[in-house]
């Protein structure tokens, strides 16, 4: 059994099961409507059916280049963006969160560039724009450079508890550099 919060917005719709008035309830995942007389009556339904994720505001004056609807922002599983009211008619899906790009050529395929990205458990990380086909990444900051040692054209910035510290990015080498001003 799942513990709900004290939060219960009360509604003007009966129970479809007992005839009392059903409440907006706060639960793990996220907001449903139940029945007022639980642990006695235990109906629940989601607060809106919609597999896209919750709606969170309507975005009044823009309108969807596909279908004309209006936009509305919603909270999804990999967080915020903004989505057609009218789906799963229409798919239209603008990201909030673009990833930042940086400049620097992917090392390894030589044609694309570096880009800020998140995994799944929200760590940060750089990798190749030509993902599946170059499937470079890096845990650290790149920076522009190139090994004094093995010659590899891209560095990283590895934070110590001295500071940050310039190291050469190739898993064979892996030196540090020295920092020239």
């Amino acid at each position: 059994m799942t513990k709900t919060a004290i939060f219960a917005a009360r509604q003007n719709e009966p129970c479809p099961e007992c005839g009392a008035e059903l409440v907006i309830r706060s639960g793990r995942h996220g907001p449903f409507f139940g029945c007022s007389e639980y642990p006695d009556c235990q109906y629940i339904r989601p607060l809106k059916a919609q597999a896209d994720g919750h709606v969170v505001k309507v975005l009044e004056g823009q309108a969807c280049p596909k279908c004309l609807a209006t936009l509305v922002l919603r909270q999804g599983r990999f967080g915020m963006f903004i989505g057609c009211s009218h789906y799963p008619d229409c798919d239209h899906i603008e990201v909030i969160d673009k990833p930042d790009e940086t400049s620097i050529a992917c090392p390894q395929c030589g044609q694309g560039t570096l880009l800020q990205r998140k995994s799944r458990y929200g760590k940060t990380f750089h990798a190749c724009d030509r993902y599946p086909e170059c499937q470079f990444a890096l845990n650290f900051k790149p920076v522009a450079g190139e090994c004094a040692y093995c010659h590899y054209p891209l560095l990283m910035e590895k934070r110590t508890v001295k500071g940050p510290t310039l190291c050469c990015a190739s898993k064979l080498c892996g030196k540090p550099v020295a920092i020239t001003e």
